[in-house]
């Protein structure tokens, strides 16, 4: 199985070692940055990259459990706003997406 899926504003995940799944939605503009991490659950991350756009695609992943959030807009209140919802999983995908990257390297 792949251990990496994206579109352009998605990327999943998926650690064999651990069997678990992971997805981050990031919107960059000129008004700043949002980032929105996610578990997923093999059902969603087989189903990502089949549907005919990418706002499908994150709609799907926008229905697992949220673990990480990142607003830095000029809409914002006082400035960035960082919420670590779950910080197991948070962790869990942080090394996860480590290992891919060294495995490259």
């Amino acid at each position: 199985m792949k251990t990496k899926k994206h579109g352009s504003n998605w990327t999943a995940y998926f650690d064999p070692e651990t069997d678990r799944y992971f997805a981050e939605i990031i919107y960059t503009s000129r008004e700043g940055r949002e980032q929105y991490d996610f578990e997923i659950t093999q059902e969603i991350y087989e189903q990502l990259g089949t549907f005919q756009d990418d706002y499908e695609n994150e709609k799907l992943i926008k229905t697992a459990k949220r673990t990480y959030s990142f607003e830095n807009t000029m809409y914002g209140t006082l400035g960035p706003e960082r919420t670590v919802w779950d910080e197991e999983a948070n962790e869990a995908m942080n090394e996860t997406i480590r290992k891919q990257t060294e495995k490259k390297d």
